[in-house]
């Protein structure tokens, strides 16, 4: 009976996600992402996309990096539906992604793109780098640095 009890805790704690992951839209990241003394870094990715999983370190380093500065990260999944919250709140902790990340529930990829960015082709990993305060606004598409985005962010915040 004990090894029914502790096989039961096991499963129970071992397949529950960790995080809540929220649900927004374009328009309520846009929202999120708008306080005008912050500077923030968003990636649009996927579970799914081998690019994007191999840059999930260089946001981690860029939250640690930017911890004291008015600098907030935030990673959208583009992932289906189907793998909304479960499959992603699971990979979110197995990958130990520490900033905050949200799941994209707009489905339709000709209305959330241009809200995004109008030079957004669709692909993914895709990040936004913008200062709502200081008007600045850089969009990336494909894979990213620390390097890269360190350069952006530091130059923006001497600004």
């Amino acid at each position: 009976m004990k090894f029914l009890f502790a096989f039961l805790a096991i499963l129970i704690f071992t397949s529950a996600p960790a995080q809540q992951i929220p649900a927004l839209s374009a328009d309520a990241i846009i929202a999120h992402t708008s306080s005008k003394d912050t500077l923030y870094i968003i990636n649009f990715w996927a579970t799914w996309c081998a690019p994007c999983v191999g840059e999930l370190a260089e946001f981690n380093t860029l939250k640690r990096k930017y911890a004291n500065k008015p600098v907030r990260i935030l990673m959208v999944s583009l992932d289906f539906k189907e793998d909304y919250p479960d499959k992603l709140a699971r990979f979110v902790e197995r990958q130990q992604l520490t900033p905050e990340v949200a799941w994209l529930s707009d489905t339709d990829p000709n209305v959330f793109i241009p809200k995004i960015d109008n030079t957004w082709q669709g692909s993914i990993p895709a990040t936004v780098i913008v200062h709502p305060g200081k008007g600045f606004k850089r969009f990336i598409e494909g894979t990213i640095t620390v390097k890269q985005v360190s350069g952006i962010v530091d130059r923006v915040l001497v600004e």
